[in-house]
């Protein structure tokens, strides 16, 4: 797995993001038509290659059709589009995804049908299917690059994999927060008690590693491997860190990778890894799945303080109530003392939470918030301007975007 530094994490894209995003937006814009029509195809008989140089974060390309072109700051941002529902976004690997449904029935409800109740409380409690989705359009865009007509059976079976170790988490997250909703819905602990809970998670970990064993690809197994190290290893740091203020952005995005964008970056460099991608391309797709999990928990982590617990599907705040700090906060703490002595009390005071919520909504933690989510949205785009252009990096493109929608 590539190793990662606070560098990584934290310094991307932050001087030109806004640019860059505006600039995506007016190339989606000129070029829908004709992406269309190029599906699966070389622009101009040339492939766009891309190397990340981590030291400054930033994409190298070769010139090609699909060079961004330079437009004024006021064009740009003045680009009208409609709302992006990833339902839509993921009708190009819908019978993919079809497939992948019926499979996950079969792998979990074969052994136990009490694990399989509890699984499905998660599988049918809205997903979207987000990570599997991601490495069959990985898996797909990468495959034409190598001349692969068709997925192999690996591929599909890493989304399964990826989406029982997904399943996993969040029941034993639930767990570990004592949390009742899950979606809107009562969670696997809530329903079958603790001991149910834990044991479905178990046999869903043990499981997803079993397959993983079976792929028979040391680089994969030891790339998937990793991330339920990393599980764990973003649960202790949480564990260690709540209610602390002084709490810095950079460990914030370590937990963040950890617990949420770990498990993406995996996915997506899994994929390209059993298309037979050249090493630098894999790679890219592993950037690309880390900046756009740790986009989504930022914005995640923005929507805890801007939505009703009936949006959420969980109490508003539920995070800042359990001492754990995200972005809004730790920007916030930076411009209100005062802020520090609510949280410091462990908001004993009745109403004390929502004073601190309405501080983190007044000092701009939203807000810088919002340019933090934006900027690993660009650095992710920037990632995959080594895949050829098509429906399946439209797609993935427009997943960023998705994500974005969600603050706007």
């Amino acid at each position: 797995m590539a190793s990662l530094t606070m560098v990584d994490l934290v310094g991307c894209a932050s001087t030109s993001s806004n640019a860059s995003l505006d600039r995506y937006l007016w190339r989606k814009t000129l070029h829908s038509s004709v992406s269309q029509r190029a599906h699966g195809v070389r622009r101009s008989g040339k492939l766009v290659t891309c190397r990340l140089d981590s030291a400054r974060c930033r994409s190298i390309s070769t010139k090609s059709a699909d060079t961004l072109p330079n437009g004024t700051p006021e064009m740009l941002l003045n680009v009208k589009r409609g709302q992006i529902s990833l339902g839509t976004v993921f009708d190009v690997v819908a019978d993919d995804l079809l497939i992948l449904n019926q499979n996950l029935k079969s792998i979990v409800g074969a052994e136990n049908p009490v694990l399989m109740s509890a699984a499905e409380q998660i599988f049918g409690a809205g997903g979207k299917r987000m990570r599997p989705a991601l490495v069959f359009l990985v898996s797909r865009a990468t495959a034409q690059m190598s001349g692969l007509k068709e997925l192999t059976t690996n591929h599909r079976r890493l989304a399964e994999i990826i989406e029982m170790i997904h399943t996993a988490s969040l029941i034993h997250d639930d767990v570990l927060d004592e949390s009742d909703l899950r979606r809107g819905k009562e969670t696997v602990h809530q329903l079958y008690g603790t001991r149910v809970a834990v044991l479905a998670g178990d046999f869903m970990f043990a499981q997803s590693s079993w397959y993983l064993a079976n792929l028979e690809n040391l680089e994969v197994i030891k790339l998937i491997s990793q991330v339920i190290k990393d599980f764990a290893s973003g649960e202790i740091k949480q564990a260690s860190s709540l209610f602390d203020c002084d709490v810095k952005l950079e460990e914030y995005l370590i937990k963040s990778y950890y617990k949420t964008a770990s498990l993406v970056a995996a996915s997506t460099k899994g994929s390209a890894i059993f298309s037979g991608v050249d090493s630098s391309v894999a790679e890219s797709m592993f950037e690309y799945g880390k900046n756009l999990g740790l986009s989504f928990q930022v914005v995640d982590d923005i929507l805890d303080f801007t939505q009703s617990a009936e949006q959420l599907g969980k109490p508003a705040g539920s995070d800042l109530a359990k001492g754990n700090l995200t972005a809004p906060v730790i920007f916030a703490l930076e411009k209100e003392p005062k802020l520090r002595d609510i949280i410091e009390s462990e908001f004993v005071e009745e109403g004390s939470l929502q004073d601190a919520i309405d501080l983190v909504q007044r000092c701009g933690g939203i807000q810088r918030a919002q340019e933090l989510a934006k900027e690993k949205a660009v650095a992710a785009i920037q990632n995959l301007e080594c895949l050829p252009r098509g429906s399946f990096r439209s797609a993935l493109e427009e997943i960023v975007l998705y994500n974005l929608e969600r603050i706007e």
